[in-house]
């Protein structure tokens, strides 16, 4: 069985991650296995941190390494949080901290379409010039507040296009088979067994 690092410390992509990939003969380790450091994410794109974040961890491991970087785009905002939705009310920002910033900047905000993106890169080692990159969104909008206790991020105000949940209402398997990230490793996996 092949090890593969994940290059993010957050448990709740650890946790997705994982379970989509669960089908490959490949252990998906978090780069906290190996006490790899946190790298800077100075891309201005979600394509560019996650080339980023996975180079990082390969050279760290020695091991192929797989990055995601995800967030939320909402139209009203111009695009934003984006590249900034883990940081969106600061650097030390808690889910709710970012959640609370992100209904208030959109108080009295007609327009309330939003999307998730992610970009998901695999470097096979650090100096892959070829890396496969997936990227994938999931259409919603954003809700006037918080409903659902599972996922983590700001699921509890994105209401699922097409269904009256947010994506914090949805079971586990639900939310993998409609995200953004369910989607893109879709399409890695597709490129992988293909």
């Amino acid at each position: 069985m092949t090890t593969w690092v994940l290059a993010t410390g957050n448990k709740g992509k650890v946790a997705e991650l994982s379970a989509l990939l669960s089908d490959l003969d490949i252990t998906i380790k978090p780069q906290s296995d190996f006490n790899v450091s946190d790298v800077p994410e100075t891309g201005t794109t979600f394509v560019e941190n996650a080339i980023i974040k996975a180079r990082h961890a390969s050279a760290q491991t020695g091991l192929p390494a797989i990055a995601d970087d995800s967030g939320l785009i909402v139209d009203a905002l111009n695009g934003a949080p984006g590249v900034y939705s883990a940081r969106y009310a600061g650097t030390d920002a808690s889910d709710s901290d970012n959640i609370d910033k992100l209904l208030a900047d959109m108080h009295n905000k007609e327009q309330r379409s939003a999307r998730f993106c992610c970009v998901l890169v695999l470097m096979r080692h650090k100096d892959d010039p070829l890396p496969l990159i997936c990227q994938a969104t999931w259409e919603g909008e954003i809700t006037q507040s918080r409903s659902g206790l599972e996922g983590f991020g700001y699921d509890p105000v994105f209401k699922v296009a097409g269904m009256d949940k947010t994506s914090a209402e949805l079971t586990k398997d639900q939310k993998n088979a409609l995200s953004h990230r369910g989607q893109a490793l879709q399409l890695l996996l597709a490129q992988l067994q293909g």
